[in-house]
């Protein structure tokens, strides 16, 4: 009997830790995997924006305004004359550090007050609930939009808008870890032994959170970059001449009969990211399921 069951037991998978099986698991998500190099590789020219940038993205010239796309202007010039592709890979700046600096922003407001709310329960919890359900009662852009208007104009008030907008769900994600973790054992045995309440919360209880944090973050940075572009868009995020993928679109909206270039290239920039960041995310869910490998 004990050699069968050596036989039917995969020494290697018996080896391997929680975190090398869960990126086994990702590995085999091909849609998540393709969505990862398509993030990286965004990140990647972000971050060599000074460096690849073909032409100084916010330089004017009147002899090449609205020029189609050609071997100097791979995705033509805009109504200043400058050029799009540049403005493109600046815009990308923007638009991910808007939506990672965001979400880490809803992340730090969102865990601390959710784990509060399902430790001291209470007042405290009812009165932190009704506060974030009355928050997620209100359509996600329209609160960001007046936030953003009553803050005024920058991509700083932008971000500060978006993240206070998404903290919610953070806030709900942190009470329910912490609700099903406070009559655990292990709590009860932390408690018993003296430790402060905020011990209890970022030692024993944060820990069990990151799996779902990491996906629910990963998704929130997908519709950061959509808030973004939309306030953009609105003249309520990055201020003209700075390039952002929202600000473009707004100075394409004038042109697209005559110049449709203009708004094809920041609207994909937009569409294959959150696309990819969402991709991420559903392989993040799966491969951090416990229960994905007994299917």
């Amino acid at each position: 009997m004990s050699t069968t069951v050596a036989t039917k037991a995969p020494p290697l998978e018996r080896g391997q830790s929680p975190a090398r099986r869960a990126v086994r698991r990702f590995l085999r998500h091909k849609l998540a995997v393709a969505g990862l190099v398509v993030v990286l590789s965004f990140i990647l020219i972000a971050a060599l924006a000074p460096w690849i940038a073909p032409y100084d993205p916010i330089a004017t010239s009147w002899s090449n305004i609205r020029k189609p796309p050609s071997a100097l202007h791979w995705f033509g010039t805009d109504e200043n004359g400058r050029d799009v592709l540049s403005r493109l890979i600046w815009g990308a700046r923007a638009s991910l550090m808007a939506g990672v600096i965001s979400v880490l922003g809803a992340v730090l407001i969102g865990v601390p007050i959710g784990l509060l709310a399902g430790l001291a329960g209470g007042w405290v919890d009812a009165t932190i609930s009704r506060i974030a359900d009355a928050m997620l009662s209100v359509p996600f852009l329209i609160l960001a939009i007046a936030l953003a208007a009553f803050l005024g104009p920058a991509l700083e008030n932008a971000m500060i808008a978006i993240a206070i907008t998404a903290s919610p769900v953070f806030v709900r994600l942190a009470r329910g870890m912490a609700l099903d973790a406070k009559s655990t054992d292990w709590v009860e045995a932390s408690r018993a032994l003296g430790n402060p309440p905020w011990r209890i919360a970022f030692v024993h209880v944060l820990p069990n959170i990151i799996p779902p944090l990491l996906v629910q973050s990963t998704l929130a940075i997908a519709e950061a970059i959509i808030a973004e572009a939309s306030l953009s868009f609105l003249g309520l995020g990055q201020q003209p001449p700075a390039p952002s993928w929202g600000s473009m679109l707004n100075s394409a909206q004038r042109f697209l009969d005559g110049a449709p270039w203009l708004a094809i290239a920041p609207g994909a920039a937009i569409f294959i990211v959150v696309l990819a960041f969402n991709l991420v995310g559903d392989g993040l869910r799966d491969a951090l399921d416990p229960r994905a490998d007994r299917r």
